[in-house]
């Protein structure tokens, strides 16, 4: 019979936090969504979240902790809805022939999610050094002075970013 080796501590921790306070996060996420699958889905991807933390057991307030991680988990929830959302209506604005089929959107919906959550892994200032090029157009110049970083620090953020998507791809 195998003998497995303990988990580690911090999954240790991250299992109490979820055994005390499941239940009061999914009500608390509830109440902002309106929706019990939602916050389910949205309590989980919390505790998901905290399983990467190293040191749990420094924790002097846990509901605090847990809604602190959750708010994060909503927002990046709440942006990839506004996402899909944004990408369904542009669907609907076009003429019937060019529309894609049902299969198209949910390849073009998944592939958005899968980049959303690329972006997400990225460091903040990597991900605004992307997003400024590859989006908004900027050159690496414009992107240094706005991000008051040199130009060296760009093309390193850049090269991060590429990386991550050639990851992603892969």
């Amino acid at each position: 019979m195998p003998c497995h080796p303990p988990p580690p501590p911090q999954h240790r921790e991250a299992a109490s936090l979820y055994t005390a306070h499941h239940g009061w996060l999914q009500g608390w996420l509830r109440r902002r969504l309106g929706n019990g699958a939602d916050a389910a889905d949205l309590a989980q991807d919390t505790f998901v979240r905290i399983l990467g933390v190293r040191d749990l057991a420094g924790v002097q307030e846990p509901r605090a902790y847990l809604t602190t991680v959750a708010k994060g988990v909503l927002v990046n929830w709440y942006k990839r809805q506004a996402l899909e959302r944004a990408y369904l209506e542009a669907l609907a604005a076009l003429p019937e022939p060019v529309a894609p089929s049902p299969e198209q959107r949910a390849l073009v919906l998944e592939t958005l999610h899968e980049i959303d959550a690329m972006l997400d892994a990225l460091p903040p200032i990597v991900r605004r050094t992307f997003l400024l090029s590859q989006l908004d157009g900027m050159k690496y110049e414009d992107i240094a002075q706005q991000l008051e970083v040199s130009l060296t620090s760009v093309k390193r953020y850049m090269a991060q970013a590429f990386r991550q998507c050639l990851v992603a791809m892969a």
